[in-house]
């Protein structure tokens, strides 16, 4: 999974959740929100715990994919067609 990618966690407490792919560390994928879990501190979760949704095209991933500054709350409005609250 790459950068800026749209995932569901499958396992854990958080199963269910959609999340960016906000970095990657060791053998982990380092996930945001922008609400439950904030940019600052992500959730890191293995990528066979995860299952790719999509790969967003919205202003907050590109924004994601082009290194820039995101903040949570952008995060939490474009995952907001892929959640089901």
């Amino acid at each position: 999974m790459n950068l800026a990618d749209v995932v569901r966690a499958i396992r854990g407490r958080e199963a269910g959740m959609v999340f960016f792919v906000v970095g990657q560390s060791d053998d982990c994928l380092l996930l945001a929100d922008g609400r439950h879990r904030r940019q600052e501190k992500p959730k890191r979760k293995k990528p066979k715990h995860v299952e790719l949704l999509a790969q967003s095209d919205s202003a907050a991933a590109q924004k994601l994919a082009d290194g820039e500054k995101v903040t949570n709350n952008e995060l939490w409005v474009a995952l907001a067609e892929y959640r089901e609250d």
